[in-house]
């Protein structure tokens, strides 16, 4: 799972970056406040990939998700890009928890199978 999820939190990353220089040209919106809005996000992003195994990881990555949805109030495209990231997340998590149920039934069905050295 951790794989999965940090693949998907490094593209946040990058996308995050990319939003805030689009929310820079937007005269309403100090270069100040975007940039330390973005820059906490993209810090958590990376924070993110190595805390997603442990306990309330996956929770702090659904509430990035959310908070990446709601940019799209200053940056429309954001409602789009975080609908699609938030979809992402969903499968990183969903199939990267199958993917280390099946890596630990192999490991168990390969440590039974092996005979005992006498």
């Amino acid at each position: 799972m951790r794989t999965l999820c940090s693949s998907t939190l490094i593209g946040e990353f990058f996308i995050i970056g990319f939003a805030g220089l689009v929310a820079m040209k937007d005269p309403d919106l100090s270069m100040t406040t975007v940039w330390t809005v973005s820059g906490v996000a993209m810090f958590l992003c990376l924070v993110l990939c190595g805390l997603v195994t442990r306990p309330g990881g996956v929770a702090l990555g659904w509430a990035l998700q959310i908070a990446l949805i709601a940019s799209g109030f200053a940056v429309p495209m954001m409602f789009f890009l975080g609908a699609i990231f938030a979809a992402l997340w969903w499968a990183s998590v969903h199939y990267g928890r199958k993917v280390d149920e099946a890596k630990a039934r192999f490991a168990a069905q390969a440590g039974s199978s092996t005979p005992d050295a006498a």
